[in-house]
């Protein structure tokens, strides 16, 4: 009987930390076009690590491949500081 309620206990443990459960992990940026110059603000999902670094180099190729150039990451953030951000992102709003 204690080994079915641990074996019980452990599966449910392990159902939490799925990816239900997982913080999405989000970055606002600056990015540009050259010729005629153009510039946005945006809000990307990163997949990789959750921080600076990782969001810049991940950002960088991912918006080359539509012909824009990173700027700056200006923060990295939660799932929390996406609804305050989507009104100035506009169309570039998880758009990349």
């Amino acid at each position: 009987m204690k080994r079915i309620l641990l074996t019980l206990i452990a599966v449910a443990g392990l159902g939490l930390t799925g990816p239900a459960w997982s913080a999405g992990c989000y970055a606002d940026y600056k990015a540009k076009q050259d010729n005629p110059l153009r510039l946005h603000y945006g809000v990307a999902e990163i997949n990789g690590s959750c921080n600076r670094a990782a969001a810049q180099a991940e950002l960088k190729g991912r918006l080359a491949g539509q012909g824009w150039t990173l700027l700056n990451v200006v923060s990295v953030f939660g799932d929390d500081g996406l609804e305050q951000r989507k009104s100035s992102a506009g169309s570039n709003f998880l758009r990349f």
